[in-house]
């Protein structure tokens, strides 16, 4: 049913757009860090950011083709409001099939829908709607269909096959919301009720517009047992200018179209209660600013950016970043084209898009006084902005030798006249 909100609904469609371009935006981005007496870092570090540019960056990363990193990142938002859950699968690559690949694995992105629901035992442990739990609560494996159950190939024999994939191959992402919740819940649950009824009075408005845009005549006749047939001097259609005969003791009324009120007063408190609903803020889902002063809709952000954050740190960096490092450092040291393992040393670390600035002229003075006055670092002030600082730190230096060296010149070029 969300699917289908997401397809037809408006502010349905609004929604699932708002809380991804807010939450991914232009992607969370991985930096990496290694301690500076570690020998060879340097190197090290140069070899590990190419990998992550020619792998995690570009479109090899999915076995469809389709999406890089952030293009997974996107994909798991949009599908956590819709769905509640999304379930990344880790593909090996060996040498023959891996081609051009800077790491021997792949990604691919499954709906629910895959999860066999009916399967409840594998071995010794209990199978709970396609996931397989050990004696101890932890998740083992899925148990997943090899074909999804609304693909064409689906008629085929394959659509009752199923395959026991190890957790360790599988990022299941979700909102957790209760202790040992296994499954997601759409982000729509809560408002389901509420979005449809307000799309079909939407609808209902507009039909009523319609009948208030009309003008609609109805003859009347004073004569006893006058009943108007093809010889009658009906009215069909008006047209403007049009002379209409009538017989003797006819005579035409209009009819009282409806009137339409309270229309924009009820769209938006029903889309306020959707926006509550769903965490963010109702100018950010209807894109009305009707009467919103600077404090009011600063406060407001304020809420929806802290709904954001913890979106970010608690799923999108937590589940599915964190767990494509894993994979990234695993494929790295059983890659036999490479030298050496990763040390575990190795800090990657994840920053996520720079929440919008309302009003830079006091916010951003407002940054350098805390980072003055020692309440927080300037690289972390940097993270907060969604700034990498190990990007910012090699890019300034390069802008420094690039000053120097063009002052030495226009110096020495000042000398010789």
């Amino acid at each position: 049913l969300a699917r289908d909100f997401v397809r037809n609904r408006a502010l349905a469609t609004r929604a699932v757009s708002v809380i991804s371009t807010n939450v991914v935006g232009t992607g969370i981005t991985p930096s990496v860090s290694l301690p500076k007496d570690y020998k060879g870092a340097d190197s090290l570090k140069a070899d590990i950011e190419l990998a992550i540019k020619k792998h995690l960056m570009s479109t090899a990363l999915d076995s469809g083709g389709a999406h890089n990193l952030y293009g997974f990142q996107s994909l798991a938002a949009k599908t956590l409001v819709t769905d509640g859950e999304l379930f990344l699968r880790r593909r090996w690559r060996n040498n023959q099939y891996r081609g051009k690949l800077a790491l021997p694995f792949q990604m691919e992105a499954l709906e629910a829908d895959h999860l066999d629901e009916i399967k409840t035992s594998y071995g010794g442990n209990e199978v709970i709607n396609g996931v397989e739990i050990s004696p101890i609560g932890s998740i083992v494996a899925y148990h997943l269909k090899l074909v999804h159950p609304g693909a064409s190939l689906s008629f085929r024999k394959k659509a009752f096959e199923t395959e026991r994939v190890p957790a360790a191959d599988i990022l299941h992402i979700r909102r957790l919301d209760r202790p040992g919740q296994l499954r997601g819940v759409s982000w729509f649950a809560p408002v389901m009720l509420s979005l449809g009824e307000l799309s079909d009075y939407q609808e209902a408005e507009i039909l009523k517009q319609k009948m208030a845009a009309l003008l609609a005549g109805v003859i009347e006749s004073d004569l006893e047992g006058d009943v108007a047939g093809d010889d009658a001097l009906g009215i069909d259609d008006l047209a403007p200018g049009a002379m209409v005969s009538l017989k003797p003791g006819q005579k035409v009324a209009f009819t009282s179209p409806p009137k339409v009120d309270s229309y924009e007063s009820f769209m938006r408190g029903g889309a306020r209660s959707i926006a509550i609903g769903l965490g963010i803020t109702y100018e950010s889902l209807s894109g009305d600013l009707t009467g919103v002063n600077f404090s009011g809709g600063r406060l407001g952000r304020m809420d929806m950016n802290r709904n954001v954050s913890e979106w970010q740190n608690q799923i999108l960096i937590a589940q599915l970043c964190e767990g494509v490092e894993r994979w990234f450092v695993e494929a790295w040291n059983i890659d036999t084209t490479r030298a050496g393992v990763l040390p575990d040393a190795l800090d990657m670390t994840w920053t996520p898009p720079r929440p919008p600035v309302i009003d830079p002229a006091k916010e951003i003075p407002a940054a350098i006084k805390e980072i003055e006055a020692g309440l927080t670092s300037r690289s972390r002030k940097q993270r907060e902005l969604g700034l990498d600082p190990e990007k910012i730190h090699k890019e300034r230096l390069e802008d420094l030798v690039r000053d120097v060296e063009i002052t030495n010149a226009t110096t020495k070029k000042e000398l010789e006249r």
